[in-house]
């Protein structure tokens, strides 16, 4: 697997905005699989025929059954203020998400508290006061709804392990293919169908602000919606 140019959403001197495919992991990890990060560093180089290492510093990451928006940055000047903006949460994220079902509510802000347990790498809903609960906040809107499937806008106001995809299946819609979080079946090619639509930012050398939005995926749920 490579990067290409249809891969890429933006690239300038300082950062380079890729869409990454479900399935990719964005940094190494146990698994031993190339991540998305070397991708971009063989394509830039390739590229632009640079001899030796290439920059490419990781800002943000999804999870590997996600799809959508990742940046990464070409230079550690934006690679330092990236990551000053993530964690100052100074960036928007939206996302879009095909879910089973339709919610009772068209438009709603979910609440809940949230624990992680590690050896499972899950997250649960539990009560206010457990010890390591974490608030958690989102606001979604429905865009869409055909027969037994939702599209929803997910704006996520905090930044929690895998709390999109928790809240929403204690809302009642998981999302299409999570079977970790209560959906019936795996999608075939082991996404999930959460998907990484946009971001929102101020550049960090430039000072102008990006807003760099991924297409959907070429998979049967999203295409769904791309009919309707």
């Amino acid at each position: 697997m490579k990067l290409t140019e249809e891969d890429v959403l933006y690239e300038d001197n300082h950062l380079i905005v890729v869409n990454k495919k479900a399935g990719q992991i964005v940094q190494g990890d146990k698994t031993g699989d190339v991540p998305l990060s070397e991708l971009v560093k063989a394509f830039l180089k390739t590229k632009y025929a640079k001899p030796g290492n290439v920059f490419c510093g990781v800002v943000h990451r999804l999870d590997r059954p996600v799809s959508g928006v990742v940046v990464f940055a070409k230079t550690s000047k934006a690679l330092s203020r990236m990551n000053a903006l993530f964690r100052e949460r100074a960036t928007q994220k939206i996302y879009w998400a095909v879910v089973r079902g339709k919610p009772e509510i068209a438009e709603k802000e979910l609440h809940h508290y949230l624990v992680k347990n590690e050896r499972v790498n899950k997250s649960f809903v539990t009560h206010p006061g457990t010890p390591g609960a974490l608030e958690c906040r989102l606001c979604y809107k429905l865009l869409k709804s055909v027969e037994r499937y939702s599209l929803l806008e997910v704006l996520p106001l905090t930044g929690r392990h895998h709390q999109i995809r928790v809240q929403l299946a204690a809302n009642g819609t998981p999302i299409v293919g999570d079977v970790k979080y209560g959906d019936r079946r795996a999608n075939e090619d082991q996404s999930i169908c959460l998907h990484a639509r946009k971001l929102i930012f101020m550049h960090p050398i430039a000072k102008a602000p990006m807003e760099v939005m991924a297409p959907l995926p070429d998979q049967k749920y999203w295409n769904i919606f791309k009919k309707v």
